[in-house]
């Protein structure tokens, strides 16, 4: 069975979390509860396993936004403020 886990507690338990993996242990990763990936050993001949993506939003349908800033001028502020 796999178990499901929480993003954060990935974050903060990965390297026991990977121990498992390489153990056989499969994981679903939740965020906000849902599932969004899923985390299990590599098959055996070494390929990866790719499952197609059950929502398509491709990037057009983002609207652009704009500003009267440049972008480098934004990254220089929040540098200064650390």
């Amino acid at each position: 069975m796999t178990e499901q886990l929480a993003h954060r507690e990935l974050r903060n338990r990965s390297a026991e979390i990977l121990r498992d993996v390489a153990a056989g242990a499969s994981y679903e990763i939740t965020n906000h509860g849902e599932v969004v990936a899923l985390l299990t050993p590599p098959a055996p001949d070494g390929r990866l396993r790719v499952r197609r993506a059950t929502v398509r939003r491709p990037f057009a349908e983002i609207r652009r936004a704009r500003c009267a800033e440049s972008t480098q001028s934004a990254l220089d502020d929040l540098r200064a403020e650390r």
